[in-house]
């Protein structure tokens, strides 16, 4: 249960931090001209997404202190080879899981950049009349 919860908890930080990171990059984005209203709508999101990471970065130091308690108990049942076995697992577990995020983010953007690519080699070749 303590492995699926971390599980549950990195990819919800995750998510939530790449969520905020793109409406901070549309918020960078916008115009110097646009309006109060067009810019609302962003920053609340923002300061939801900014609630929404602080309750799971509480999450996350309440999975950490069980990942010690289970730790501990643990190491009263298993092999030290056992437990070492095990701790890696749990630190591998979550890593993979940030390094797996990463290289989604990165298939993404490179399949916009594609696509956008692609767009604008469409867009010149009908102005060229080809």
């Amino acid at each position: 249960m303590f492995i699926g919860d971390m599980d549950k908890v990195v990819s919800l930080l995750l998510s939530l931090s790449g969520r905020l990171l793109r409406v901070e990059s549309s918020l960078d984005n916008l115009e110097p001209e646009t309006g109060h209203y067009e810019r609302l709508p962003l920053l609340e999101k923002k300061r939801q997404l900014l609630v929404q990471l602080s309750e799971a970065q509480d999450l996350k130091e309440h999975v950490d202190r069980r990942e010690q308690v289970v730790g501990r108990v643990l190491r009263r049942c298993l092999s030290p080879e056992q437990h070492r076995d095990y701790s890696h697992y749990v630190k591998m577990k979550a890593a993979l899981l940030v390094e797996q995020r990463q290289l989604e983010d990165k298939i993404r953007l490179g399949e916009e950049q594609l696509r956008g690519l692609r767009e604008s080699l469409g867009a010149g070749v009908m102005e060229s009349g080809l």
